[in-house]
């Protein structure tokens, strides 16, 4: 996906244009500064267009013999909802089977933060962290399941507040055998050790 270039510069512009629009009065004190601050905001909530996953990875590739699943879960994220710019965000459990490197524990996080922090569509941003850990790790198979809340469907449209979405990616070994992707979906559903 190629982004735009950015004109960060027009975005308080573009805030107070919106603010006149929904008939507020963007001078009025609570308003008086929120253009700059939501444009700031915005530019933030988009950072993930900046990174790349191997800068984020920065050669944190260790080479272990180790041939057992491993399972980073419950990675929070927030993310912008492409359709209507409003809020999903959730949890992302990661899993994948080491080909005679892991990753830092600490670049699985960070990787889905590259994707969360864009306009994104959940289904999109769970298989875009999954084909990211395949690239760079070079692992047997990879997994990827999101759990998310979606300010568009609670807050609008459909008003359903208890609704949450799974999306799931599963990649090599997980795809292919059954009794590897078994073994990560049971784990999921065990919950952490006590």
């Amino acid at each position: 996906m190629t982004a735009h270039p950015r004109d960060a510069d027009a975005l308080p512009g573009l805030v107070r244009r919106i603010i006149e629009a929904l008939g507020e009065d963007p001078e009025r004190d609570g308003l008086k500064r929120t253009p700059e601050r939501v444009a700031r905001s915005l530019e933030y909530l988009v950072s993930g267009y900046d990174q790349d996953v191997a800068s984020v990875v920065n050669g944190a590739l260790f080479e272990e013999v180790v041939d057992e699943m491993v399972l980073v879960r419950d990675v929070e994220f927030y993310s912008l909802c492409e359709h209507h710019m409003l809020p999903f965000y959730g949890r992302v459990h990661v899993a994948y089977l080491p080909d005679r490197h892991v990753v830092g524990l600490s670049k699985i996080p960070r990787i889905v933060e590259v994707f969360a922090r864009r306009l994104q569509v959940q289904e999109r941003m769970t298989v875009q962290i999954a084909e990211a850990i395949q690239e760079v790790v070079r692992p047997r198979g990879v997994a990827v399941v999101s759990d998310a809340w979606h300010l568009c469907m609670m807050m609008r449209g459909v008003a359903k507040q208890a609704s949450r979405t799974t999306a799931s990616c599963m990649l090599g070994a997980f795809r292919d055998d059954p009794r590897t992707r078994s073994e990560f979906l049971s784990l999921l559903q065990a919950g952490p050790p006590v």
